[in-house]
């Protein structure tokens, strides 16, 4: 029953995260990808920890897993936050040739 009531939490969630993502303005891109990597540090912090523990050689791997792929959310959000940032920054070369 317990799994049961797991799922269905898991596919509403699915339909909010969905709903809520498509009706983000452009504008409001660049906030939030900045705050999704704020949570991706704290997701790595946690990938660290779990896997400096040495509980068990399962959980240590699954850690190391966990390090790998928070790290590349990280630095791939940053890079898509610098290049959007880019967008807005005003061209410096046609200024100056004005």
């Amino acid at each position: 029953m317990g799994i049961l009531i797991l799922f269905y939490i898991f596919v509403l969630a699915i339909f909010v995260g969905f709903e809520v993502i498509t009706k983000v303005p452009p504008l409001l891109h660049t906030p939030l990808m900045s705050g999704s990597n704020a949570i991706s540090g704290i997701t790595l912090v946690g990938a660290l920890i779990s896997a400096g523990t040495g509980h068990s050689a399962l959980s240590t791997i699954l850690g190391m897993m966990a390090v790998v792929f928070a790290t590349i959310n990280v630095v791939g959000g940053f890079m898509v936050t610098d290049r959007m940032l880019e967008m807005f920054k005003k061209d410096s070369s046609k200024e100056t040739s004005k």
